[in-house]
Parts: C-alpha cells; sequence; structure tokens
C-alpha cells in the first residue's frame, strides 16, 4: 500500500516529539518531588494527552494510545530514563527547546488532518490542530501546579495557530500534502525558535484591583 511522504515525514516527527516531551515532562515532575510512578503518568499525559483531548473531543476513535499502546512504552521508558540521567539533562536544554518546537508544529498537523479527514469545517481544523499541538502542555503544567505555558506571554498557541492556517491555506492552493506539509513544519519551527530567540511576546492583561 503506498504511503504519502508527508506520512512518514509526520509520523516519525511525531514518535520524536513524544520521546522528547516525556523527557521534559518527567523534568517538571522531578522539580515537584514526584514518586517514578507520577512521572511516568506526567510523561505520558504531556506526550499522549493532546491528540487524546482532541479524538475524545471529535469522537475520534480509537485513541492513538489505544491503537498503539507501545507509544505508553516508549513514553514511560523515556522518562525512566530521564529520571535516571537527571543530572546530564540540564546540559540538553537547548536540545529539549528545538525538540519541542518540533513536537508543536508536527503535532499541529496532525491534528489538522484528523478533523481534515472527518471533514469538519475549517475554524474546527484549525482548532483541532492547537489541541494537538498545546493541550499536553496545559495538562502537565495543570497537575505539576504551574500556570499553563500556552496561557503566558510566550508565543504557543499563536505558533499552532499559524502553522495550522499555512498548512490548510497551501492544501487550498491545490498544493499536494507532501509539499505543503513541509512548508507548514519548516515556517512554524522557525517562527517558534525565533519567537524564542528574540523574546516576542504576546501582550498581557494586567489588572490589580485596588478597591477596599
Amino acid at each position: 500500500m503506498h504511503v504519502e511522504t508527508s506520512t512518514l515525514l509526520l509520523h516519525s516527527l511525531y514518535l520524536v516529539a513524544i520521546v522528547a516531551e516525556a523527557m521534559t515532562a518527567a523534568l517538571a515532575a522531578g522539580r515537584r518531588d514526584m514518586d517514578w510512578m507520577g512521572v511516568c503518568i506526567i510523561a505520558c499525559v504531556t506526550a499522549l494527552g493532546g491528540g487524546s483531548l482532541r479524538d475524545v473531543l471529535l469522537g475520534h476513535y480509537p485513541l492513538t494510545w489505544v491503537a498503539h499502546p507501545e507509544y505508553l512504552g516508549m513514553t514511560a521508558g523515556a522518562a525512566l530514563l530521564t529520571a535516571l540521567g537527571a543530572p546530564l539533562m540540564r546540559r540538553l536544554r537547548s536540545l529539549f527547546l528545538l525538540l519541542d518546537a518540533v513536537g508543536l508544529v508536527a503535532f499541529t498537523i496532525i491534528g489538522c488532518k484528523v478533523a481534515q479527514q472527518m471533514q469538519l469545517p475549517i475554524s474546527i481544523v484549525l482548532i483541532s490542530g492547537m489541541i494537538t499541538g498545546c493541550a499536553g502542555g496545559v495538562l502537565r503544567d495543570v497537575l505539576c501546579n504551574d500556570v499553563p505555558l500556552l496561557f503566558r506571554k510566550e508565543l504557543y498557541a499563536s505558533v499552532s495557530l499559524v502553522t495550522g492556517g499555512l498548512y490548510m491555506g497551501l492544501l487550498a492552493t491545490g498544493l499536494s500534502p507532501n509539499a505543503a506539509v513541509p512548508v507548514a513544519l519548516v515556517v512554524g519551527l522557525a517562527f517558534r525558535l525565533l519567537a524564542l530567540r528574540f523574546n516576542w511576546q504576546m501582550p498581557r492583561f494586567v489588572y490589580r484591583d485596588d478597591w477596599h
């Protein structure tokens, strides 16, 4: 059976991304002094939670990790290896930031493809992409009692929205997925890395109630 090049590319990036997300989640769990079971759960929720939430909301079954239980083993194993080698991980911060950016754009396009295949409206397709790209990190931060990165000033959801919008726009022009996917990946990744490099931020709403 013929498999599109874009599908193989996204699948490869997906596997790399869930491992990287699991590793960064394990470090977040370690900062909260969680036990090893907690580390594994946080890692699996972070790596697979965005896609799971998307599938539940869209009624898209089976869930990815149900259809591919090996993904649970990959993410839990990566988390345990991270816990064992935690002292070395601080040297890999730049690599983790890069892989997180790759995961964000790859998850986004995967989420868009799922909703697109269900023939849902364009607005739902873009939201599906955002949920897939961002929700895992939100769940991680909530479980670790942190303010989710998505709700802070950093450009994260915006990158996801731009990536998904560009991908769908390219398809609308008649470009094939094999061409649209790499272009959207590169542009989205560049956007995220430039935002990190130059500290681009969203405007913040700051309100202090001084009434007594």
